[in-house]
């Protein structure tokens, strides 16, 4: 019987944690974490996932501020308000709310922030540090993926991992560190020719590639690890990965639901981060 890889149950045992972290900081250094949100333009998405994170500072006892900006803001605003939360004393994590709109240089905005603030591992530094095995901070999502694996006691080191998606905000950081945890990686992405070839391949198999139903049944090699990152809005509203769950839970040993698998993780791993970037002020 498949297991169900429950972010959700995971994601509230390290906000548990991490509550008793925070009080710790407060009653040795008086310190609380405090994180920065920029939000820029209207997209609905992207306000459900702030509101989300705003929700989740205040469970913890994290100070939060959004600042929401409106979809034609000039870049140098954008810039002026980074260099003001880096010389914040109360501010210790800051995150751009992705994508920004296209009259705005996404990289520019991520290369202004402190490398020591930027709690969503976007900037160039701590790219860079995480590539020669020196990181500061993991990208939220990635080590979302990696705490699933590893609470659910699932044997990385040797096995074949299979990852579809290119991204710089999953596919190429969980590359890098699936190699730090001793496992063979293969990218797949939009250009790969015979892709069933490749994930048929898969010991563990973790889809980021934004396409509803991309992942068949067909496609999985039986009792494979199955991790869907993708979350797709249907006609009618519905929430639905990459993976066509259903059927693939038939052949898989272990996979993630959508909603309520690596969304939740990914929510904690920013309060995990930010609450780190405290810490080391």
């Amino acid at each position: 019987m498949v297991k169900i890889l429950d972010g959700k149950k995971l994601a509230e045992e390290i906000r548990v944690a991490l509550k008793l972290e925070i009080l710790e900081l407060g009653e040795k250094k008086g310190i609380a974490p405090g994180l920065a949100v920029i939000l820029v333009g209207d997209s609905v998405a992207s306000q459900i996932y702030v509101r989300n994170k705003e929700r989740a500072c205040e469970s913890l006892g994290i100070f939060s501020e959004v600042h929401r900006l409106a979809e034609n803001i000039e870049e140098e605003k954008i810039l002026a308000l980074i260099a003001e939360l880096n010389e914040k004393n109360e501010i210790h994590g800051i995150l751009i709310q992705l994508p920004l709109p296209s009259h705005i240089d996404s990289q520019k905005i991520i290369s202004a922030i402190d490398p020591k603030k930027d709690v969503d591992c976007f900037h160039p530094e701590n790219v860079g540090r995480m590539f020669l095995g020196d990181p500061r901070f993991f990208p939220c999502t990635p080590l979302g993926i990696v705490e699933i694996l590893k609470r659910y006691e699932i044997k990385i080191s040797g096995k074949k991992v299979v990852i579809v998606g290119r991204s710089n905000i999953v596919g190429k950081p969980l590359a890098m560190m699936m190699l730090r945890e001793n496992a063979t990686v293969t990218m797949a992405h939009s250009k790969t020719e015979n892709l069933k070839e490749e994930t048929l391949r898969a010991n563990i198999l973790i889809v980021a590639a934004g396409r509803a139903g991309l992942i068949t049944a067909d496609m999985i090699k039986q009792g494979a690890v199955v991790i869907d990152v993708g979350i797709n809005r249907g006609e009618n509203g519905e929430l639905a990965g990459d993976v066509d769950f259903e059927k693939v839970c038939k052949i898989a040993s272990a996979i993630t639901p959508v909603p309520g698998g690596v969304g939740p993780m990914t929510i904690a791993m920013l309060m995990k981060n930010t609450t780190a970037a405290a810490k080391n002020i």
